[in-house]
This record gives C-alpha cells, sequence and structure tokens, in this order.
C-alpha cells in the first residue's frame, strides 16, 4: 500500500509507541536482527515515537475508522478514542493481509487498553496468519477479545510499561516465536473438499459416522463443537469461503441464543451457508436442551424447568412445548433465506442422545410441536424429509450424508 516498504510480506508490530515505545523498539530490533522485514503500526493517541521507523501513524487509523484524531484526543472520551483506533487497526490489517505482498504475521503487546487494540485490529487478519500478543490480560478470560481468531497470547508477568529483564527475555522469545510461525507456512488440504459439521456430546455418534462417510467419499471433514464459540468460528470460516459444504447437525445453538443460555452463538448462527448460497443440510440436532453452568447458575425464572446434569459444570434445561414452537419458526427463516441448495432432515425419533423414548428429556408433544411448526413454515419451499429414526442411528447418519451428497452434486 506504501512506497516507503520494502518488497515482500512483512511482520506487523501494533501497539501504543506514546507510551510503550522502550519496549516496542526492542521488539523492533529483535525482529531486525531475525532479517525480518518489519511494519509497524502505532496505536497511540496520544503521541508517537522516534525510537525507529513508525510506517502507519494514530491519524491514520482515525481517519480509516472515519474520525479525526485531534477531536478524539481533545474530547477527553478515551473509550470513543479506544474504539476508533481499533477500527481504524482492524482496517488496516485487513488491507494489508488482503494486499499483493501480504504479511507474514502480526505481533503487539500491551496492558488492558493496549491488549484490546492489538487484539481488535487482529480480527482483520485471515486464519493461518500468525498472531501473537504479549498482555497483561493473558491469564484472565479474554475469550470476547480474541474472538474465534487463532492469536496466541504470552502472559507479560510484569507490566509492559518500560525495560527490565523479565519483559526483555519475553519480547526476545516472542520475536523468536512469530518468526518461527510465520516459516510455517499454512498449505490447506486443496485435493479434498472441505465440508463443516456441527456436533455435541449429544450427536457425537452420529457426527463420527457422518464423518466416517464423507472422508470414505474423499471429503475433508472440520467439526465444530456447538458451544458459542464453535458456531461462531464455523459461520465466520464458511463465510470466508473454507467449505464446500455445510452439515448443521446439532443447531442447539438457537436454543441457548432464545433462552438466555451459555452456549448462544449470537443471531447470525445459521446464516453463512444460506447468504453465500453454499450446499447445506440441517438438522435440529439437541434443540431439545439449553445450556447453563453449574446448578446454582440457572436463572430464578426456570427454578420449574426440567433438569439434566450432563457433568458438574454443566446443566442441561428440556426446552417446552411454547419454546420449541419459537425454535420450529427461527431455524424455518433462516433456512428460507437460502440461496443454494439446502435440505431439513428432521429425526422423528428423537434429537438428542438423552431425547430416546425412555430418557430424561423425551417428550413426544414438544417435540411434535417442533417438527410440525418446521413442516408448516417449510412445506413447500424447501426440500424436507421425515424419518423415523433417532438422530444417533446409524441409518440417519447415512441418510443425511447422502442427501447433502446428492445436493452437492447438484449445485456442481
Amino acid at each position: 500500500m506504501h512506497s516507503r516498504l520494502s518488497k515482500g510480506p512483512g511482520i506487523v508490530i501494533i501497539g501504543c509507541f506514546d507510551t510503550k515505545a522502550e519496549v516496542f523498539a526492542l521488539l523492533y530490533e529483535e525482529l531486525s536482527r531475525l532479517e525480518r522485514k518489519v511494519i509497524t503500526i502505532n496505536t497511540g493517541i496520544l503521541g508517537s515515537t522516534g525510537l525507529f521507523p513508525v510506517h502507519y501513524e494514530n491519524h491514520e487509523l482515525a481517519e480509516l475508522a472515519g474520525s479525526n484524531l485531534a477531536e478524539l484526543a481533545g474530547a477527553g472520551n478515551r473509550n470513543r478514542a479506544v474504539e476508533a483506533i481499533s477500527l481504524g487497526a482492524k482496517r488496516l490489517l485487513e488491507a494489508l493481509s488482503t494486499s499483493a505482498e501480504g504479511i507474514a504475521g502480526v505481533i503487539g503487546m500491551g496492558g488492558g487498553g493496549g491488549s484490546y487494540i492489538a487484539m481488535q485490529a487482529m480480527q482483520g487478519v485471515p486464519f493461518g496468519i500468525p498472531k501473537v500478543c504479549i498482555s497483561t490480560l493473558a491469564t484472565k478470560d479474554v475469550s470476547h477479545l480474541a474472538g474465534i481468531k487463532d492469536i496466541v497470547l504470552i502472559p507479560s508477568i510484569v507490566d509492559v510499561a518500560g525495560r527490565n529483564s523479565i519483559i526483555e527475555a519475553l519480547i526476545k522469545q516472542a520475536a523468536r516465536a512469530i518468526d518461527a510461525m510465520a516459516r510455517a507456512v499454512v498449505t490447506p488440504d486443496t485435493a479434498r473438499k472441505r465440508v463443516a459439521v456441527s456436533m455435541f456430546g449429544n450427536t457425537t455418534k452420529c457426527v463420527e459416522r457422518c464423518t466416517s462417510l464423507l472422508v470414505e467419499s474423499g471429503f475433508e471433514v472440520l467439526p465444530f463443537h456447538a458451544n458459542g464459540s464453535g458456531g461462531k468460528a464455523m459461520e465466520t470460516l464458511i463465510r470466508g469461503g473454507y467449505f464446500y459444504a455445510v452439515l448443521d447437525v446439532t443447531t442447539t445453538e438457537l436454543a441457548d441464543e432464545l433462552c438466555g443460555g451459555i452456549c448462544s452463538a449470537g443471531p447470525d448462527r445459521l446464516t453463512a451457508a444460506a447468504d453465500l448460497g453454499i450446499p447445506q443440510v440441517v438438522i435440529p440436532g439437541c434443540l431439545d436442551m439449553v445450556n447453563f453452568g453449574a446448578p446454582e447458575t440457572v436463572p430464578h425464572k426456570y427454578h420449574d424447568r426440567q433438569f439434566y446434569n450432563w457433568s458438574p459444570d454443566v446443566t442441561l434445561m428440556r426446552t417446552n412445548f411454547t419454546e420449541n414452537m419459537e425454535l420450529g419458526k427461527i431455524l424455518s427463516q433462516k433456512v428460507l433465506r437460502s440461496k443454494g441448495p439446502v435440505s431439513v432432515m428432521l429425526p422423528t425419533g428423537g434429537i438428542s442422545e438423552i431425547d430416546r423414548p425412555g430418557n430424561d428429556f423425551h417428550q413426544e408433544r414438544s417435540n411434535k410441536k417442533l417438527f410440525d411448526t418446521i413442516i408448516e413454515n417449510l412445506s413447500g419451499k424447501i426440500p424436507l424429509t421425515q424419518l423415523p429414526l433417532h438422530i444417533n442411528d446409524p441409518e440417519f447418519a447415512a441418510a443425511i450424508v447422502n442427501e447433502l451428497l446428492t445436493i452437492a452434486a447438484s449445485r456442481a
């Protein structure tokens, strides 16, 4: 993008050079000593540095976010400034990583604010390009910052606030780490077409059988745990054009989104394949349950509901008649927006392992309402098949794989 840079992909250093220039200077020196081309991005709001070359300044990031740096600095609203700089940095990294030269990796470091900006910016970098962050937050739950990106976090041990023997050792190790990571070029297997599959403990038997059948047919199968982050990761990679087809066996995250469970993947779950026209087979797997943590974490409003203790820290709540009707509508609405081949398969013998006849969650009336709602909304609009089988029966796995192969072949 800028002629000021030498040719070829470089490793990006991103951080607040206004307050932490001394430690970033060491990182710059270490990467340069490794004969790496280095690209620097200053996310500091209050100034810059002359300790090393700065290729992209804070005012450029503000402009990329549709803001003005002087106004951000003068407003006294740190939150607004951080959000704007983060957005500008993300947009810059998106542009750099998709440019003709590309980038070899991204490394940042900082405390709370610096880590936030670095990890938000890294959201713009595709899977497979190394991302490293030395952070004071690395030992905390930063899943809301890392998202579904392949970011490696290194605990700073001490604050990132000047050079000392501990932070210097970590910076030197991190420089060598991202240098080595950048040399391990990710080359996905292009000989086999990729299929995304959603799974849960309650649908494992089905997914294992489906995986075996798909592999035998020459496909690479990538399973995603339907625990919220797994669903988000699957949707993101689908939108990135990573998959040939989708076998959405376990749509349980829709139930968590509806009822406030801990495994929600957000409102965009079950939309990517539909929007992009990627072949998909959709099954209402595990829509009989909502996930919570330990029993004491279940919201009081659900105190009179039916529960199943899956493990000491996982409590499953059985969805009721009304929720199953609503989930049938939600699933149908998402499937109806499909721009490509899609099919819905209903295992009327049960939609989870604990939904078998005689097991704890088997409620024929609630299941029937779920199925009837889907049939009512999709009838005549989307191919739909009812099978008198349980979701984990091997015959059901064979049927849905055959359906996926059929509709995917029709697209080709």
